[in-house]
């Protein structure tokens, strides 16, 4: 998942069922792995501080929601380097293979709908 969306590419066309543009690594952490392709535990660190973020709370709620439905996930990414790039970490994530930032995970959107429903009901 990136920022920007491809030049040339309609969504129609992409069979995107939705774009979580707030989960891409800032540009400034995407420019400095592009100039650093051998850092990769560092991007990873750096990428996984930007996910425990406010603003991408909600893009990994809605994750999080598709895995749980969907019986197949399909990340994209823009990466020339196909093993290592911010889809790679968001999947360790949905796979449970690295610990998720506070306050996300499959837990936390447990909890989120729990006090959902709870405010709903006053």
């Amino acid at each position: 998942m990136d920022r920007l969306w491809p030049r040339g590419l309609t969504k129609e066309r992409a069979a995107v069922d939705e774009w979580l543009r707030d989960l891409a690594p800032s540009n400034e952490l995407r420019q400095w792995y592009h100039a650093r392709p051998d850092q990769w535990e560092l991007f990873r660190k750096k990428y996984l501080k930007e996910l425990s973020r406010p603003a991408s709370q909600e893009g990994l709620r809605r994750l999080y929601e598709f895995a749980h439905k969907k019986k197949r996930l399909t990340l994209l990414f823009a990466s020339k380097i196909e093993s290592q790039n911010n889809a790679t970490v968001l999947k360790e994530l949905l796979d449970g293979m690295k610990k998720p930032p506070t306050g996300t995970g499959p837990g936390a959107v447990h909890a989120t709908r729990k006090r959902e429903a709870l405010i709903r009901r006053r």
